[in-house]
């Protein structure tokens, strides 16, 4: 009998380019051996040039999905990207709580890449309020930690004290992401790329990757939530799953890094043939 793979969700927006949201989520599942299921919240016009149009699924609907491929099919872990609105958080939610989804990823979507808003404060809110909680891990970058509490955060001085207050407003556990951060100059990390886990406990991991000069950079964060959740499916403890998740991220962008699609902000390499992760 063939063993049944680990099966992992993704409930978030389509990007019809393919680089990020439940694309890049259902190609990150595949990479990482696992069977991947979505529940799509939103549909968007994009390409690597920018967001064109976004069009929300009703809240009932993305409910349904859940329930159809959860009641079913069974979910060993999930994660969550674009939401869209308050709706669908409160759906979002209750579905989670109805099928006991507790391996759950919530990467706090807010801006894309190209600077498309495609979170209103209503919805923010609800996140903060009813997925935070409910996380085993929320994976926000510094622009969306800065819209969190209200400061901007851009310097790895400011990270460790970001990361404790995320942590007050319920996350069970933060991984602050740091590709925007402005000092990779400093002494000690000249080119190089820290991203802060932190546990309620307050205890801290860095976890540290050579920063690649390449503007295919488009659905990072996606693949790192959806790698995360995939290695939590697969059993891994939290750590040993933001590890791995962070290696497989940092080869598939170096692996894209010469890719030539479309003329802006290209997808990683999602295919890329893995050395040892973990």
């Amino acid at each position: 009998m063939i063993p049944t793979p680990p099966r992992t969700l993704t409930i978030a927006g389509s990007d019809s380019g393919g680089g990020a949201g439940i694309q890049a989520d259902l190609k990150t599942f595949s990479a990482l051996g696992c069977f991947g299921m979505s529940a799509i919240t939103a549909i968007t016009a994009q390409n690597t040039l920018g967001v064109t149009g976004v069009h929300a699924i009703p809240a009932e609907m993305v409910a349904a999905q859940i329930d159809a491929v959860a009641g079913d099919i069974g979910v060993d872990a999930a994660k969550t990207g674009m939401l869209g609105t308050a709706a669908i958080v409160e759906a979002v939610a209750a579905a989670a709580d109805r099928h006991g989804i507790r391996k759950l990823v919530v990467d706090p979507v807010m801006i894309s890449t190209s600077g498309a808003t495609l979170s209103d404060d209503a919805t923010t809110q609800a996140m903060v309020r009813l997925l935070f909680p409910r996380a085993l891990l929320v994976t926000p970058n510094l622009p969306e930690a800065s819209y969190l509490l209200g400061r901007r955060i851009a310097r790895r001085a400011d990270m460790e004290q970001a990361a404790a207050e995320l942590i007050a407003l319920g996350c069970p556990a933060v991984l602050l992401k740091g590709g925007h951060l402005e000092d990779d100059g400093a002494a000690g990390h000249a080119g190089g790329l820290d991203d802060m886990l932190m546990l309620r406990d307050g205890s801290v991991r860095v976890f540290t990757h050579p920063r690649v000069e390449t503007r295919n950079l488009h659905g990072t964060g996606c693949t790192l939530a959806a790698a995360i959740a995939s290695q939590l499916a697969r059993g891994d403890a939290l750590e040993a799953a933001v590890g791995t998740a962070l290696d497989y991220v940092a080869q598939a962008i170096a692996a894209g890094a010469g890719l030539r699609l479309g003329s802006g902000n290209g997808p990683l390499n999602h295919a890329f043939a893995p050395r040892a992760l973990g």
